[in-house]
């Protein structure tokens, strides 16, 4: 074989491994809710969006494509760049539901357009950008995870609950059992501070985690005020 011929063949074999990548499905999403009074102690810093302090309330980290082996895809698309101008009329809502605390202090664009392009990308099969953020915000307000624990008894005031509660709590309320993601405070204290929903390919119907995070957390843990 001819040298230039070996590396043509290599090269075809790259890109129809790049278009497969493009194009390979997922099977279900992680919608992933974080504390702010939790994401402020984790960094031990954190700033505020320019458009002021956020309602102490969960706010959306992200919806993530995920494989039931529990790996996932990411950037699959680097030509599918992040444009605020598909999305104008979700951003006071984003601005409220989907705020940034990473320093310095932002507008959330560059949030935005982290998730977009790391895990919106590989879900194009089934939402463009304006309809991945959109499902986003339903999906946010339909699970209204302060709400349900605050109706269980568990509030965000600085005290200690058993994690059992908690996700007992959110099952009862959403039907299917969440993953738990804690952090560490300067106090060494257990805070409840991501909380991992499963998702269908719509992006629209909650269902069974396929596979869970492996969260690290105290049997009880803290609910800081924020």
């Amino acid at each position: 074989m001819k040298p230039n011929s070996s590396i043509l063949i290599k090269l075809f074999i790259l890109q129809y491994l790049s278009v497969l990548c493009l194009s390979q499905d997922f099977d279900f999403f992680y919608f992933v809710l974080q504390w702010p009074g939790s994401y402020c102690d984790t960094r031990h810093s954190c700033c505020y969006p320019k458009t002021g302090k956020p309602v102490a309330d969960f706010g959306i980290h992200g919806l993530w494509p995920n494989y039931n082996n529990g790996g996932y895809p990411s950037n699959c698309n680097p030509d599918s760049v992040f444009d605020k101008s598909q999305i104008s009329d979700l951003m006071s809502s984003l601005q409220k539901n989907w705020p940034t605390l990473a320093c310095p202090s932002g507008d959330g664009n560059k949030f935005w357009s982290h998730e977009w392009e790391k895990h919106g990308t590989c879900s194009e099969s089934e939402l463009d950008q304006h309809d991945y953020f959109e499902a986003s915000l339903k999906l946010k307000e339909k699970a209204n995870l302060l709400q349900v624990l605050k109706n269980a008894g568990i509030k965000p005031d600085d005290e200690f609950y058993e994690l059992d509660s908690i996700e007992e709590a959110i099952k009862d309320a959403i039907g299917y059992t969440p993953g738990i993601e804690c952090n560490v405070d300067g106090s060494r204290n257990s805070q409840l501070y991501q909380i991992y929903l499963c998702v269908d390919t719509s992006a629209s119907e909650f269902i069974e985690c396929p596979v869970l995070p492996k969260g690290r957390c105290a049997s009880r843990v803290q609910f800081p005020k924020f």
